[in-house]
């Protein structure tokens, strides 16, 4: 595991869910190259597909910007290492 200490910048996440996040995030920077952000994003959305329920997205990079709605309580935005992580449930919503 690395030694970095996540910093969360916002979120409106339940504690397990948060601390669920920020270990699949350092598991899967044990696991893959610090530039593979896709492998990182995509092992950290399986998991959460797995654990809590299809229709999770994650952003991995160290600079993007985006615009999204989400299902309240889902929602993640944190740094770790170098990287900031962004973890949310899609929400959906009738037009």
């Amino acid at each position: 595991m690395l030694e970095g200490k996540a910093v969360i910048e916002d979120t409106d996440m339940p504690l397990k869910m948060q601390i669920q996040a920020m270990a699949s995030a350092s598991e899967a920077l044990d696991l893959y190259d610090v530039l593979d952000c896709t492998s990182i994003a995509t092992h950290i959305k399986k998991e959460f597909d797995t654990k809590f329920g299809c229709g999770w997205q994650c952003v991995v990079g160290s600079s993007f910007g985006c615009f999204f709605t989400h299902s309240k309580g889902t929602f993640m935005y944190f740094t770790l290492e170098t990287l900031n992580f962004l973890i949310f449930k899609g929400a959906s919503y009738l037009i």
